[in-house]
């Protein structure tokens, strides 16, 4: 099972930067506490879908059904995105 460290670092290279294909950023630049909407990295709706399927994708994990609470909570950071993806991960191999 990967580790919460290399959730991160997929969530940061392989969806927000290569699958959204963020210019002028790295890695590095986007801090784990950070929003990813708004003020934050300033995500729109579409790229929001664009993570919804890269997490499903890289992950494995289902995000269908999720009610709106869910979503914002889970959504928020990428260290709160991390930790859902950690907790889904560890369920499925349970």
């Amino acid at each position: 099972m990967k580790s919460l460290n290399e959730i991160k670092q997929i969530i940061k290279q392989n969806i927000l930067i290569d699958r959204l294909d963020l210019e002028d950023i790295t890695a590095e630049d986007i801090q784990d506490n950070d929003p990813l909407f708004g003020e934050g990295l300033g995500l729109d709706s579409v790229e929001a879908l664009d993570v919804v399927a890269g997490i499903e994708s890289e992950f494995g994990v289902k995000l269908q059904g999720m009610d709106q609470e869910a979503i914002r909570k889970h959504f928020h950071s990428v260290e709160a995105l991390s930790q859902f993806v950690s907790e889904q991960l560890s369920t499925a191999v349970n």
